[in-house]
């Protein structure tokens, strides 16, 4: 008979020592004991007081409600670990009530009764569409945006909108037609296209905070503008024609910048010069004036003198100018005409036919010497009238 078995000797222990009334609890008594109460709570048969068949079917279901126990123990508590990326952030709700955010790393929350939503806050999303539009003088274009944006408030992105990416796209197109209506079409196709993205931006994002989707739109691209493919051969003759038209008038405004600063200095030159002459007669007419003056105070003095010096100096002055020289020779009346112009006239012929060097000094010798014969002719009579 065992030693563990009813009627035999449960003073003993399995390796024939006698266990005592002082000795350690019997481990298997423990277990049956507790089997026995586990079984007597769920209304099987426990105690000691039992047959052995009893006891046995006891102990069985006793020791599988624990070992389920203990599993479902395990379930629970390794259900409720989980862990969340550098780039997420969990919602936590206890009981469908928000009660915290948590961020990156390994946590723990009870099942059933805490619930865990992670979002991605940090990178970033994009959507695109491509729609025709009206714009504020009547005509349409096909124009395709793209939109980055990123959740920076989970709470407000789970909890406070039911859809909001749907809400983001309806925003993005309320936002682009309102833009794009308020806008002209030549500035849509060209140059306005990166005004009319940041003002997409502005306003969507003040949809969205109005909304609290908690989503930050990072940038707005107008990816394409173009007009309807029914009329893009009239747009493009359109554009030429604006192109040639620019292009005209920055040649004209080169011809200006060239010929207005040329005529302002052309007029300026002849300022100056009709104020240097206005100049110049104002002060010969003063000079002439102040020698008047002169004069006429010394012919008062020697009347006679000075008539005789005004008549010779306008006769010099008249001679000067004069290409004929006549000199009086002696014997009366006689003149001796020399025809300076003519000889010049002649010097100036053989010189372009073959003048040398040696011809022009034979000619002003031969001058020269017929001057002063009659220069010393002239002296000679002088001396005689003395």
């Amino acid at each position: 008979m065992a030693w563990n078995e009813p009627g035999g000797n449960n003073d003993k222990d399995p390796w024939g020592g006698n266990r005592g009334n002082d000795g350690p609890p019997d481990l298997d008594e423990v277990i049956r004991n507790f089997q026995n109460k586990i079984s007597g709570l769920f209304g099987g048969k426990g105690g000691g007081n039992g047959t052995n068949n009893g006891r046995n079917e006891g102990g069985f279901n006793g020791t599988i409600l624990i070992f389920a126990l203990v599993v479902v123990a395990i379930i629970y508590v390794f259900a409720g670990i989980y862990q969340v990326d550098q780039k997420e952030r969990a919602v936590v709700l206890h009981l469908g009530k928000y009660s915290e955010t948590k961020g990156p790393g390994l946590h723990w929350n009870p099942p059933l009764i805490d619930s865990v939503s992670k979002v991605d806050s940090l990178s970033l999303q994009e959507w695109s569409t491509g729609q025709q539009m009206l714009t504020k003088d009547l005509n349409i274009v096909d124009i395709r945006m793209s939109v980055q944006y990123s959740r920076i408030d989970p709470k407000a992105y789970l909890l406070e909108v039911r859809d909001p990416e749907m809400s983001l796209q309806q925003a993005a197109n309320s936002a682009l037609r309102h833009v794009v209506g308020s806008s002209p079409m030549h500035n849509v196709l060209t140059e306005g296209r990166e005004q009319i993205a940041v003002e997409v931006r502005e306003l969507l994002q003040l949809y969205l905070d109005n909304y609290k989707t908690g989503i930050n739109v990072d940038k707005v691209n107008i990816e394409e503008a173009d007009p309807p493919k029914e009329v893009q051969s009239a747009f493009d003759d359109v554009s030429k024609a604006r192109e040639d038209e620019e292009r005209l008038q920055n040649e004209a405004q080169t011809y200006a910048n060239g010929i207005i600063p040329k005529a302002r200095g052309e007029a300026q030159r002849v300022i100056e010069q009709a104020t240097a002459y206005k100049e110049q007669v104002i002060a010969q007419a003063e000079g002439e004036a102040k020698r008047f003056e002169y004069l006429l105070a010394e012919y008062k003095k020697a009347p006679e003198v000075t008539r005789r010096r005004l008549y010779i100096d306008t006769v010099q002055e008249v001679m000067e100018n004069s290409s004929k020289v006549m000199v009086d020779v002696e014997g009366g009346n006689n003149m001796f005409y020399m025809p300076l112009d003519q000889i010049v006239k002649a010097t100036r012929t053989s010189t372009a036919k073959a003048a040398t060097p040696q011809d022009v000094d034979a000619i002003v010798d031969q001058v020269m010497n017929q001057l002063r014969s009659e220069a010393a002719a002239q002296q000679s009579r002088r001396r005689e009238l003395r």
